[in-house]
This record gives structure tokens, C-alpha cells and sequence, in this order.
């Protein structure tokens, strides 16, 4: 039997299938299948349909699976990588797609197979779009909204959303909920509003989590006005507050707006008797009265913190201590610390440790970076983890205060995590403080903090990432002083740091040291000194280095042959060039296949005389099928 998968074939087996089943089962109460041959007939024609939606559902989704498959290898092939051109149109029809193409083949080829191919996913969507007799529907464009939440096409998304709701389509709240989430990750606060001022025309249900996240962002960004909207959307629907929702938006509300708004307004939220910490909002208020200069306010908002239950701590009444401090009020700062010791309540770490730990999952570090600088200059404790996750966090957007964890974690005599020293390490990097990068190696170092291989490898790749060869250079040493022994792919980094810095005695002295020492250079070694040899014009050492390999059994790759010949054809060493290439031809055809081609242009640009007599050899050799490619 032949089964057509469209959308109203499966509609109408799931009706029948439906009906069967109703009939069976209310025959089977009512009595009437006494009669067995009678009742195995019902049974027969409910499980007949039963399979056949069976074999149509796996159809359909080895069908998907197929084109999905057909579109990735295809775009893989193409240039550019992985973008819709007409070739993969061209893929479709060959493989019939348009004969079975629906609304349910088209969701299941981007969900789940195109989800990570944005482009493809999008170019497949446009393309069903336009074949006759075809139009979209909710659950084609939730499954390409899907994809493209996972990507950066920000204007594709809207554009999406538009159409949607230009041909009066629902869609499902769960892939508004998955469009904002990306946007607020990716920094674009005031496109996930727009998103959400479509949910609230339509009346979806974003939820508790997207709509918090949504505030916090609005808030971080100073969109204030936008972020009250969303406030008084969740208040109006009943949506509950979170800390971190609730806290960045009166944290930076503070910084702008009168503190009777900010009082009203946590009054609106302490009468959903939400699940609000009292006592981190309290550090958030007064920080940010504090930071607009307004120091009196941030006293009174103490007083009417604490008046309704928001039992504001210690680090609440020192933030307000160190502001009047910093104004030379001696007098007002002795009253601060004698409320502190007669009403304050002692900070409980695992509050701040979720708070905190939730900024930075919501991707909000210049929030967590604020508040660990709160505690940390206050000397309050914080958990390992936390630190961990400040100093890896906040190093990416601010070294200086991500040095100030780091000493803040050592003066407590504790040290951080491999991957926290990692992140650390590549952000300096990234930020050019390599200043810096050394002095966090050395404090460690001077706490014999490295001591097997997996830590001196994290200081020695970021030392040449840095280009600090000497550094790099002293802990092969210490390593080998230690009876540990550094591998191949550490000499490797630091011969290829010291080629890019032009520093070729080094790395030939550091070439003989690993003969020395027994440790071989690999095919990526030699690649390397070829590589930057005949870059230079250094020739003859490049081929010296080409035929030492050989000797010790390294096989030469389609790069090291590139390398070679491409400086040997510069030089216009032509007979060479051709030795090289004859050397490997009759050993291995596909590698001289792939160096072809970068011989024959080579020799292209250097006379017509060359060229005749270098082509009629190469056709010899590899072939007509193999010239003309």
C-alpha cells in the first residue's frame, strides 16, 4: 500500500482511528460483543488503523530525517558553509520533497534536525513558502522560531512574529518564552519588550520565570519606563516576583526614581506574599540611594525596611555607614553603626551565595560584580563557589575588579579552581593585562599551587598565549626539575609562539633541546619550522627540515608540501619543487592529488615555458581526470 504523508491523510486516520476506538470500547461496555467472532473484527479493524498511523508517523519522520540529512550534507559542500543557495533547492526536488510536502514534514525537518543549522532552517521554511499550494501554519513557525532563538538573526525573528500575526496565527506561549529568553541572553531587552507586548495583545501566559528575567533585563539596561510596564503587567495578571526579577529593577529604579515610588512599589510586591529575600532587596535599596548620592534617603529607607518585615543586615547599615563616611559626617556614621548593633540581623551567606550565583546564570555580571564588591569590601564571608563563579564571571568584562576576588579569595587563604584560573587566565589575555596574568601566577606559585601536569599546562598555554616565551620557557624547566615531563604539544605551542614572534634562534635552540632530551618532534612540529622557514625565504633549511622528517619517519601532509612548494616555486626552484612532488607521488596518490593543485598554480605564474614542461609531466603522472580537476 502507497501513503501519501500530508497533513489531512493523518488527520483523517487519527478521526478514524478515533471512532474505532470509541465504538470498540463502548460496545465492549454495553455488552454487545458477546458474539467473539464479531468482536475480533472490531478488534482487527481498530488495530489495522492503529499500525497504519503507526507506519505513517515513522514514514514521516524518516522522511524528515532524510531531507534533513540531504540539506546539511549538501550546505557542507557549498560556499559559503551551511547558507541556503539554489543548490539545495536543486537537492529537494531531486529527492521528491515537493510530492510529500506538509505542514508536519516541514516542523519535523527543523525540529529537531535543523535546530542548530539557523540558516538552513530559515531557507527551508522560505522555500515550503513557496511552492504551490503550500502555506504555513502555528506549528511551522514555531518550529522555525525555535531554530532561530538558538541564533542571532534578531530581524528574521521579528519579521517572523509579523507574518505570524499578519495571516491571524496563534502561537503557542512556549516559543515566545523561548524568542525572549534568547534576546534577553544576547543583550536585546528592548526586542524581547516587543515580543512581549505582542503576548500581552494576545493574552499568553509568559510565566514566572521569562516575565522576571524580562524585568531584571529592562532594568539592567535603564529602561525603566518599559521595565514598569512589565511590572504592572505582572501585578495586574498575578504574576509572582522573584529576587532577582524584583531586586535589578528597584536597584536601579533607586538610582532614578523617589523613594516613595520605590517604598510603593515594594509594598505592591510584599502583598503577593511573594518568596522575596527582605534582606538582600534591603542591600539593593539603599546601594543604589547610596550611589545617586542620596545618603538621608538611604537612612530613612532602613527605618521603613524595617518597619514592614524586610530585616535589613549588617551589609545594608555598613553601605550606608561608608556613604556617610565618605562625606566626613563622623556623627551620622556612629548613629549608622549603633542601629546596625541594636537592630541589624547578621547577613546569612546561602542568601547571597543563590543570589549572586543567579545574577551570573541570567548573565547579569555587572549586577554580581556590584554586589560581591559590597560584601568583599565589608570582609562579610562568601562561599567558594560563589567567588569562583565572580572572579571566571566577572573577568570578562572588568580585570580589575575580577583581580580584586582573586586577592579577595588568596587573603583568605584559599585558592580558586583550575577552571576558574582558566577563565581568568583567557580573559586577561583577551584584555592584553598580561601584567596582570603574571602576577596571579606568581602569587600562586609562591603557594605551590602548580604540582602536577594539569596545572602547569593551564599556566604554560595562557603564558603563550600572552607571548611571554621566557616565562613559558622557565616553567618547562621547573616542570622537568619536578620529575614532571612536559609533552610534545607543549614544546609545539611554544615553538609556534616563538615563530610568530620571529624568534628563530630560540626556537631552533629549542628544537635541539628536544632531541636532546629525547622528545621527537611530531608532523604538526615540523609543519610549524617549515612553515615559518619558507615563509621567511628560507628555503634550504625548510627542505633540510622536509628530507630530516622523512628520515625519521614523519609523513609529510598536504600542509607540509604546500608550505615547501610554495616557497620552492617563490624562489623559482622549480626542478626541486618537482623532486618533492615526485617523492610522494607514487606512494601515495590521494595525498598527491591534493598537492597538485598547489604546484601547478605555483608554476602558473612563472613562464609558459615551465608551465608546458611541468604540465606534460604532472598529466603523465596523475592522469587526465586529475590535470583537468
Amino acid at each position: 500500500m502507497d501513503f501519501k504523508i500530508d497533513d489531512q491523510s493523518c488527520f483523517n486516520l487519527n478521526v478514524r482511528v478515533s471512532l474505532k476506538k470509541e465504538r470498540f470500547l463502548k460496545g465492549k461496555k454495553l455488552g454487545w460483543y458477546k458474539n467473539s467472532a464479531f468482536c475480533n473484527r472490531c478488534l482487527y479493524c481498530f488495530h489495522f488503523f492503529l499500525k497504519t498511523r503507526e507506519r505513517m508517523a515513522r514514514l514521516g519522520t524518516e522522511l524528515a530525517a532524510r531531507i534533513s540529512r540531504a540539506l546539511i550534507t549538501k550546505s557542507n559542500s557549498s560556499i559559503p558553509t551551511r547558507s541556503w543557495n539554489p543548490l539545495l533547492e536543486q537537492t529537494l526536488h531531486k529527492i521528491g520533497c515537493r510530492d510529500s510536502l506538509s505542514q508536519s514534514l516541514v516542523a519535523r525537518v527543523i525540529d529537531p534536525h535543523l535546530l542548530t543549522h539557523h540558516s538552513l532552517a530559515l531557507g527551508f521554511f522560505n522555500w515550503a513558502s513557496q511552492q504551490p499550494g503550500f502555506t504555513h501554519n502555528s506549528l511551522t513557525y514555531h518550529s522555525v522560531l525555535k531554530s532561530l532563538s538558538f541564533s542571532r538573526q534578531f530581524n528574521a525573528i521579528e519579521s517572523l512574529i509579523k507574518q505570524a500575526k499578519a495571516q491571524n496565527l496563534t502561537l503557542d506561549s512556549s516559543i515566545y518564552r523561548f524568542v525572549i529568553d534568547s534576546l534577553i541572553k544576547r543583550g536585546k531587552s528592548q526586542m524581547a519588550f516587543s515580543v512581549f507586548n505582542e503576548i500581552k495583545s494576545q493574552s499568553l501566559d509568559l510565566g514566572t520565570e521569562t516575565s522576571n528575567s524580562l524585568l531584571a533585563s529592562l532594568g539592567s539596561d535603564g529602561c525603566l519606563d518599559n521595565a514598569m510596564k512589565v511590572f504592572d503587567e505582572m501585578n495586574n495578571r498575578g504574576i509572582g516576583f522573584s529576587t532577582i526579577g524584583f531586586g535589578v529593577f528597584i536597584w536601579r529604579l533607586c538610582r532614578n526614581g523617589d523613594l516613595g515610588e520605590v517604598l510603593r512599589l515594594v509594598d505592591v510586591v510584599e502583598g503577593w506574599n511573594s518568596l522575596i529575600n527582605g534582606s538582600v532587596i534591603a542591600v539593593l535599596i539603599v546601594h543604589g540611594l547610596c550611589e545617586d548620592s542620596r545618603t538621608s534617603e538611604a537612612l530613612r529607607a532602613l527605618n521603613e525596611l524595617r518597619i514592614r518585615g524586610w530585616k535589613p543586615d549588617f551589609i545594608a547599615y555598613r553601605v550606608v555607614a561608608e556613604a556617610f563616611r565618605s562625606l566626613g559626617s563622623v556623627f551620622d556614621v556612629n548613629e549608622v553603626l549603633k542601629m546596625k548593633r541594636k537592630l541589624g540581623v547578621a547577613p546569612r551567606s546561602n542568601d547571597y551565595r543563590e543570589f549572586i550565583l543567579g545574577l551570573i546564570t541570567e548573565r547579569r555580571i555587572y549586577e554580581a560584580k556590584e554586589l560581591g564588591e559590597v560584601i568583599a569590601s565589608g570582609n562579610f564571608p562568601m562561599e567558594d563557589d560563589v567567588l569562583n563563579a565572580l572572579i571566571g564571571s566577572v573577568s570578562t568584562i572588568d580585570p580589575y575588579s575580577a583581580m580584586k576576588f582573586f586577592h579577595f579569595v588568596i587573603g583568605k587563604g584559599k585558592f580558586p579552581t583550575l577552571l576558574t584560573l582558566s577563565n581568568l587566565s583567557r580573559n586577561l589575555c583577551k584584555h592584553g593585562k598580561i601584567d596582570e596574568l603574571l602576577e596571579v601566577y606568581r602569587v600562586l606559585s609562591s603557594n605551590e599551587y602548580f604540582s602536577d601536569m594539569e596545572s602547569y599546562n593551564v599556566m604554560f598555554s595562557f603564558l603563550c598565549m600572552g607571548g611571554r616565551v621566557r616565562e613559558a620557557y622557565e616553567v618547562l624547566q621547573e616542570m622537568r626539575k619536578k620529575g614532571l615531563d612536559p609533552d610534545i604539544s607543549m614544546y609545539n605551542s611554544l615553538i609556534e609562539v616563538l615563530c610568530r614572534e620571529d624568534l628563530l634562534r630560540p626556537a631552533k635552540r629549542l628544537w635541539d633541546e628536544m632531541f636532546v632530551i629525547g622528545c621527537g618532534g611530531n608532523l604538526k612540529t615540523y609543519n610549524i619550522l617549515i612553515g615559518k622557514f619558507s615563509e621567511i625565504g628560507q628555503t634550504e633549511e625548510a627542505t633540510r627540515l622536509f628530507n630530516h622528517m622523512l628520515e625519521k619517519g614523519v609523513t609529510p601532509d598536504a600542509t607540509t608540501h604546500r608550505f615547501l612548494l610554495e616557497a620552492l616555486c617563490q624562489e623559482t626552484k622549480f626542478e626541486t619543487a618537482v623532486d618533492v612532488f615526485y617523492k610522494h607521488v607514487n606512494h601515495d596518490v590521494m595525498l598527491a592529488q591534493n598537492i597538485l593543485k598547489t604546484l601547478i598554480l605555483n608554476l602558473c605564474g612563472k613562464g609558459m615555458h615551465v608551465i608546458l614542461t611541468s604540465l606534460s609531466i604532472l598529466y603523465t603522472i596523475c592522469g587526465i581526470a586529475i590535470f583537468y580537476t
